[in-house]
C-alpha cells in the first residue's frame, strides 16, 4: 500500500474496500468511488486553473475532460500496478474484469476517495498532481474532443450533425463492449468500439473524422 499511495494508511478497510468489486462483497468500491469521482475532478480543476491563467473555461474544460476519463483513470491504476490486489469473484475474474477499464478507472477513483477520506484534502490533491503531471504537460494546447472537432466539421460545411447509434453490445455486465455507428447524412460513416458507450462514440468520431479529412 506504501508503495501505490506513498504512506501507510490510517484506516486500512478504507483502501480493502476500494479494491472491492461488487461481485466480491456488499462493501463495494462504488460510495468511494462517487466519493473520490469528485475528488480528482476538483484536484485536476484546481490545478488547471493554476497552471493556465490565461486560458477560457471552454479551453480548460477541454483539458478536464481528457485527463478525468475512466481509460486514464484505468491507466493511472495499471501504472500503480493496482491489478494483483483487486478484490474480485471468481466469475467477473474469469470474464476479465481485473483488465477491464471500467474496473480500473472506478477502482483508481475509489481509491482517490479512500485518500481523501483517510489523509485529508491535501494529501489526496498532491497523489492526483503527482500520477497525472505527465498527461497535463503533454498537452501542448487544450485537446479537441473528436465528437466536438466532428460536429463542428459537419457545422462548417453545411451538414447534419452527426447521428450515433449502438449497433451491438457484448460482454458481461462489469466488462461490456459496444459498436457505435456514426454518421453525417449520407455522406459518410464509421464504426467504432469501446468499453462504454461513450469511448465507443469517440472512437467512431475519431474513424469518421480520419475519412471525412483525407
Amino acid at each position: 500500500m506504501r508503495a501505490t499511495l506513498g504512506r501507510d494508511p490510517a484506516d486500512r478497510a478504507l483502501f480493502d474496500r476500494a479494491l472491492t468489486h461488487g461481485s466480491q462483497a456488499t462493501e463495494t468500491y462504488e460510495r468511494l468511488e462517487f466519493l473520490g469521482d469528485r475528488v480528482l475532478g476538483l484536484a485536476v480543476a484546481e490545478w488547471l486553473y493554476a497552471r493556465f491563467p490565461k486560458e477560457a473555461e471552454g479551453q480548460l474544460s477541454k483539458r478536464l475532460n481528457a485527463l478525468v476519463t475512466g481509460a486514464v483513470c484505468a491507466e493511472v491504476a495499471r501504472e500503480l500496478g493496482v491489478v494483483p490486489y483487486l478484490r474480485l469473484g471468481k466469475q467477473a475474474r474469469d470474464d476479465g474484469a481485473a483488465n477491464s477499464d471500467n474496473v480500473l478507472g472506478d477502482v483508481m477513483e475509489a481509491l482517490i476517495g479512500a485518500l481523501y477520506l483517510d489523509a485529508g484534502a491535501e494529501a489526496a490533491r498532491d497523489f492526483v498532481r503527482a500520477h497525472w503531471a505527465g498527461r497535463i504537460d503533454h498537452q501542448a494546447r487544450a485537446p479537441q474532443h473528436p465528437k466536438s472537432a466532428l460536429q463542428e466539421w459537419a457545422a462548417a460545411h453545411n451538414r447534419r450533425p452527426p447521428a450515433y447509434e449502438i449497433v451491438d453490445r457484448s460482454g458481461p455486465h462489469h466488462a461490456p463492449r459496444f459498436t457505435v455507428k456514426v454518421s453525417v447524412g449520407k455522406l459518410a460513416e464509421a464504426t467504432g468500439e469501446g468499453s462504454s458507450k461513450h469511448q465507443a462514440e469517440t472512437a467512431a468520431a475519431t474513424a469518421l473524422l480520419k475519412e471525412l479529412q483525407k
